[in-house]
Formats: C-alpha cells, sequence, structure tokens
C-alpha cells in the first residue's frame, strides 16, 4: 500500500514494514508506474524497486529488460541528487 512518502511491505514473517518512498515515475511506454524506496532502518545505499497498480497495489518488476530500465532511472536520480 502506498501513501504520501511511505509504502508498506511485509517482511519474510508476515510483518508489515513502513518504507520510505524515494520517488515514483511512470513509463509510458510500457503503461506502467514504478516507485522506488528504502528502508530506513537500514543502510541508505539500499533500494528496492516496484511496479505499482491504480491502487497502490505492488507489483513484480517482471522481465531483465524492466530491471535494466528501472535501474537506469535510479542511476540518474542518484546522478542527479549528488549533483544538486
Amino acid at each position: 500500500m502506498l501513501d504520501s512518502n511511505s509504502l508498506y511491505v511485509k517482511d519474510e514473517n508476515g510483518n508489515e514494514k513502513r518504507m520510505t518512498i524515494l520517488f515514483t515515475f511512470d513509463n509510458e511506454v510500457i503503461k506502467k508506474q514504478y516507485v522506488v524506496f528504502q528502508d530506513p532502518e537500514q543502510d541508505e545505499d539500499e533500494v528496492y524497486a516496484s511496479a505499482y497498480d491504480e491502487n497502490g497495489q505492488l507489483l513484480p518488476i517482471e522481465t531483465d529488460e524492466e530491471w535494466e530500465m528501472v535501474e537506469e532511472v535510479i542511476n540518474t536520480f542518484v546522478e542527479d541528487s549528488e549533483n544538486a
């Protein structure tokens, strides 16, 4: 589930965990929305990504090509943040 700056995921034990949303983006070509987030209790260098639907439900990133596109967007975000 997504809200304005957080999302909630279940860990391997079924416990709900709050994650901090770094940014979201749309891919018009494949018509999907993505969220990039991190665990505020973990290493700041580790980020996660997922697709999500119009109800805010997280969906898996399905292909290697899709992962490559998401990683490229994340790398651009990091570069822009470092240059700001």
